[in-house]
């Protein structure tokens, strides 16, 4: 009880900073509070994990982001302030896990969690870096280029950064919870580098994709810049950017979770 209410007051001090600075609006407050409070209850090393993944991925997006905006403001509205979705379906999978390996007092649920963390820490380094420094993307099913911005476009700048990000949550996450070893480390950096991949890859073979007839450009806008509304036309018209989110950190709870079984039992020998 102690530590769930001291986890509450942390919690509501980094919501309310993220309130305050824009990158969070009413429903994203409060559902992170909520994913904080909940963390905080599972253990201290989840809330400090949890801690250093915001304040990482906050500075990132925050990191040039008028240039940013002009360099994808024709395909996808740049939204540094994120909703309630947005951060469930970034920590939603990382705090049940958190909350299961509290009630079982089994590492695999702790794997799990760490795993899909950095997969949204990947996903998101690999965004904001190759924004900035990764020049045009290529499709990573068919290598045609693609403009900065589309979902499944990929570059090598922004890989380096996604697997970064994966690092940097894998190393406190493993001290943290008290898996201080450089093998479960690498275990979690290759889940969450999985789940940036399974992010681009379902991306850009399933995810919804619109078209602006008056541009004739592709875009996953559903109003153009030049004020034309654009029409599904390809890609499912319900895989959403949310729902491909949420799919890359499911795939890396359980890319952590089959690594854990056929890699660590190697790299510890």
């Amino acid at each position: 009880m102690t530590r769930l209410l001291a986890g509450a007051f942390v919690a509501a001090l980094f919501a309310a900073r993220g309130r305050v600075t824009g990158s969070l609006d009413v429903t994203g407050q409060w559902a992170a509070f909520a994913v904080g409070t909940l963390a905080a209850a599972a253990g201290w090393g989840f809330a400090v994990t949890l801690v250093a993944y915001f304040l990482a991925a906050d500075t990132l997006t925050r990191w040039r982001a008028a240039e940013k905006r002009l360099r994808t403001a024709g395909i996808t509205p740049r939204i540094e302030t994120r909703d309630g979705v947005q951060v469930l379906v970034n920590g939603g999978i990382f705090v049940l896990c958190a909350m299961l390996a509290a009630q079982h007092a089994n590492s695999r649920w702790v794997l799990a969690a760490i795993g899909a963390l950095a997969a949204a820490s990947a996903d998101t380094w690999a965004t904001e870096v190759g924004t900035v420094w990764g020049g045009r993307p290529s499709s990573i099913l068919s290598g045609r280029p693609l403009a900065t911005g589309m979902s499944g476009g990929v570059t090598f700048a922004g890989s380096l950064g996604g697997i970064g990000g994966a690092l940097l949550v894998a190393v406190v996450g493993a001290w943290s919870c008290g898996l201080r070893d450089w093998a479960t480390i690498a275990v979690f950096t290759a889940a969450g580098t999985i789940g940036m991949l399974a992010d681009s890859l379902v991306g850009a073979a399933l995810q919804t994709k619109r078209y602006c007839d008056r541009c004739r450009e592709w875009t996953e806008r559903r109003v153009h810049p030049c004020g034309y509304r654009t029409k599904h036309a390809a890609g499912l018209y319900w895989m959403t950017n949310d729902l491909v989110n949420f799919i890359a950190t499911l795939s890396g709870a359980a890319s952590s979770l089959l690594l854990a079984r056929w890699l660590l039992p190697m790299l510890s020998a």
